[in-house]
């Protein structure tokens, strides 16, 4: 005999209340952690986003967080650098900015400049930690849109430029497994 009464209850998907909810979790996640990278840097305030525009914590989680992880450590063994102590580092030179504007994330990230630049200074700021020096300069939408029209070319090839470059002015670098 099958009782109605005892049937089983069909679930209905959550989807959107997960992906909200999960977003509110990473965010308050990652913000709790916060702290300044360096005594001697002076946060970087993000200006209000414009409308239509996500804060570049909440453009962090939805495009980056994915491979660089909340807690910015990526996954060498994947190919994805860890962030923390060595990302500012990229942002000393010329190149090492150029290479920023670059890496797939940023390239397939439907953000407009303004955005990309206020996560990059969000990156930087978050988990720059040593490599954040004090005359660190903010990226701006103006030197993003110049940066992107650039052609680096294979973009792993150009990494190592950047690196070899890097690491002769004696600034620190994430290992990168990618031969």
């Amino acid at each position: 005999m099958h009782n109605k009464k005892f049937a089983p209850m069909r679930v209905k998907p959550l989807n959107g209340w997960l992906l909200r909810g999960s977003l509110l979790l990473a965010l308050s996640a990652g913000l709790s952690g916060y702290v300044q990278a360096t005594d001697a840097v002076t946060p970087i305030k993000p200006a209000p986003a414009p409308q239509g525009e996500l804060s570049p914590q909440a453009n962090y989680v939805l495009r980056c967080l994915g491979c660089h992880r909340p807690d910015g450590a990526g996954s060498p063994a994947g190919g994805i650098p860890d962030f923390n102590h060595y990302v500012a580092s990229f942002a000393e030179t010329e190149r090492g900015r150029e290479y920023l504007m670059h890496v797939p994330g940023v390239v397939g990230a439907s953000l407009s400049d303004n955005e990309i630049a206020e996560v990059m200074n969000y990156i930087m700021q978050r988990w720059g930690g040593t490599s954040l020096r004090a005359n660190f300069q903010p990226f701006s939408a103006e030197e993003v849109a110049r940066l992107r029209q650039t052609d680096v070319g294979d973009v792993v090839k150009y990494r190592r430029i950047v690196v070899a470059e890097l690491q002769a002015m004696g600034l620190p670098v994430a290992d990168y497994p990618w031969p």
